[in-house]
């Protein structure tokens, strides 16, 4: 069994589409980010990453790389999520948290949990809570989103 936490965050600014767990949420300002910004899927992405001991998202998605340039995150997901089956795991779980004054996420979630599965992810293998940070920091003043994520992987069956 292998575990890997997985950190992203990213400014909100106008003029981008908030989008998160590949959903795209109604908001005045979306995330900026060198791909779509979607911090929910790099921070599952990194975390993948680490359970595997192969460095971090931007060691294999560099953001001085313009192929990556606006690509949707999903994609980047499901790369690595194929690397996960090809080193011999399977993903047994993956806990995830969004930190995030507003929008309020909670109605989403199921939606985010749904659109993950084009990532190669069921939705009854992840969690996805939604928090505020109480006004405090830079996720509380709503300047930004902060993710955590965390996954159990596990040796796949012969």
């Amino acid at each position: 069994m292998r575990i890997g936490i997985g950190y992203d965050s990213h400014r909100l600014a106008e003029g981008r589409k908030l989008i998160l767990g590949g959903v795209e949420i109604p908001h005045e300002r979306g995330l900026l980010g060198h791909s779509d910004g979607d911090a929910l899927c790099h921070a599952i992405t990194d975390a993948l990453i680490g359970a595997l001991g192969e460095g971090d998202i931007g060691k294999h998605f560099p953001d001085t790389d313009p192929q990556w340039r606006g690509i949707s995150s999903l994609l980047l997901l499901k790369h690595i999520v194929g690397r996960v089956k090809e080193r011999g795991f399977e993903i047994a779980w993956i806990d995830s948290v969004i930190i995030m004054e507003r929008p309020k996420i909670g109605p989403h979630i199921d939606s985010m949990r749904n659109a993950l599965s084009a990532a190669g992810l069921p939705p009854s293998l992840v969690s996805i809570k939604a928090k505020t940070n109480e006004g405090m920091g830079f996720a509380g003043r709503g300047e930004g989103v902060a993710v955590h994520a965390v996954c159990l992987l596990a040796p796949s069956p012969l």
